[in-house]
């Protein structure tokens, strides 16, 4: 993910330094420009750093660590973070941006790589109005879109709604399409069919290959979404409002986690409700538009 953003930025033509916990990742980035340093402090020189990472732990270790990107003694001007966290990692990130004169834009993503790649990815935004500003530019050549959504933390709220629509609509869209082909409809003529309905949308369309072919390689993992919709259900029982549907989405990718499937793309949740259906799927094998490829004329 991070590497389909910083060569966005790179082929845009701005000057782009990497860090990635494994090296690796981000070396081929070299080849198009990209500096590659060793640790988080190495950015703190640097006017804006975007962050990128999967969980609010990571984004403590990565922003107030000893080796962090925040340090007494030089920070950056703008810290801009992408991940899906909760809200009190954010702030007290935040926090400690602000005591370094660091601003703080919470601005995480809707998409993946291949989304980022294909240029439509979506991103909602929150923080210093100023900042945003500053931002706004960057942002942009990230995606098709960018949403301001005011002061603070919103923008985390946003996301975890975002996600929490996430685990329910795969959810559904695994659980009906098991049923359409154990009616005898094959997958690819069902998905076909919704892609191209008033129901269809980008998700739909994009996870239709791996529905189709039970490709399973990873874009976001099982444990990934059950960590959003355990945030999402903290903010919830916080706020007093009932998501009745969104628990059990939770217990479904809950068990599937529980199977040992963590390393994984969540759409095998198609798996596990085929299996409590009695079915076994096999692939079609067949080549599927996933609606990200850029059409030619």
């Amino acid at each position: 993910m991070g590497a389909a953003m910083a060569k966005r930025l790179l082929a845009a033509g701005h000057d782009v330094t990497v860090y990635n916990r494994t090296r690796s990742k981000v070396e081929p980035l070299a080849a198009l420009g990209a500096k590659i340093v060793d640790s988080p402090s190495a950015m703190r020189g640097l006017d804006i750093v975007f962050t990128t990472v999967s969980a609010s732990h990571d984004l403590a270790a990565v922003c107030l660590g000893a080796d962090g990107v925040l340090g007494k003694d030089q920070s950056p001007k703008l810290l801009i973070d992408c991940s899906s966290v909760s809200e009190e990692a954010s702030a007290e990130v935040r926090a400690a941006a602000a005591k370094l004169g660091t601003d703080m834009l919470a601005a995480p993503v809707s998409g993946n790589a291949k989304v980022v790649t294909a240029g439509k990815l979506t991103i909602v935004a929150s923080g210093p109005r100023k900042a945003f500003d500053l931002a706004k530019p960057y942002l942009d050549t990230l995606g098709v879109g960018v949403t301001y959504v005011g002061e603070g933390e919103l923008a985390r709220m946003v996301k975890i709604c975002h996600n929490l629509l996430l685990g329910v609509v795969a959810q559904s869209l695994a659980e009906i399409t098991v049923l359409a082909e154990k009616g005898g409809v094959p997958r690819s003529a069902f998905l076909e069919f919704i892609n191209n309905s008033v129901m269809g949308s980008m998700f739909s369309r994009y996870k239709t290959p791996a529905f189709v072919n039970l490709d399973w390689t990873p874009t976001f993992t099982p444990v990934l979404l059950l960590k959003d919709l355990d945030l999402g259900l903290k903010a919830a029982k916080q706020l007093g409002v009932e998501l009745p549907v969104t628990h059990i989405t939770r217990e479904l990718v809950h068990a599937a986690v529980e199977a040992g499937h963590t390393d994984c793309d969540f759409a095998i949740l198609l798996d596990q409700q085929a299996k409590a259906a009695g079915m076994k799927l096999l692939p079609e094998n067949i080549a599927v538009d996933d609606g990200l490829k850029k059409k030619s004329g």
